[in-house]
């Protein structure tokens, strides 16, 4: 893209904020979910893993983020707002729950996490359904 605009020259002129703002924006945002929906659609044949990434400061804040993979792509579905909350066990099973419900319980094959001993303690709690693997992304690192 930087190549086409430095071929045009110094005459491009970039559109304007009402442009952007207004029917730019509209086509990419139908653009993404077209792709999205397509993607979504892909997950009733292969089923799909949901892997959960946060991170935290020093007081334990910060977001989780919430990702859908199969082997046909990922997306990402949401960011929690953690910032508010204290990660425990309860708080992170609740969650992990209602997203996998979200989902659909029956397109869930596994979740992956990190290890923070609240994940593997929700983890836990989350497998007792029984169509779901709980995996750490730890694990994943490691073999990459």
């Amino acid at each position: 893209m930087i190549r086409s605009v430095g071929n045009y020259g110094r005459d491009l002129k970039a559109p304007t904020m009402h442009k952007l703002l207004t029917w730019i924006l509209k086509e990419e945002y139908n653009s993404t979910t077209k792709i999205i929906d397509d993607l979504k659609k892909t997950w009733e044949d292969t089923g799909v893993s949901m892997l959960s990434n946060g991170w935290s400061d020093t007081r334990n804040r910060g977001p989780i983020d919430i990702l859908v993979n199969n082997p046909h792509g990922t997306i990402f579905l949401k960011s929690i707002d953690a910032s508010d909350r204290v990660k425990d066990m309860e708080y992170l099973f609740t969650l992990l729950d209602e997203v996998v419900e979200e989902i659909g319980e029956r397109l869930v094959v596994q979740v992956v996490t990190d290890n923070a001993s609240a994940y593997k303690a929700a983890g836990k709690m989350l497998m007792r359904r029984e169509s779901i693997y709980i995996g750490l992304h730890v694990l994943l690192i490691i073999l990459i």
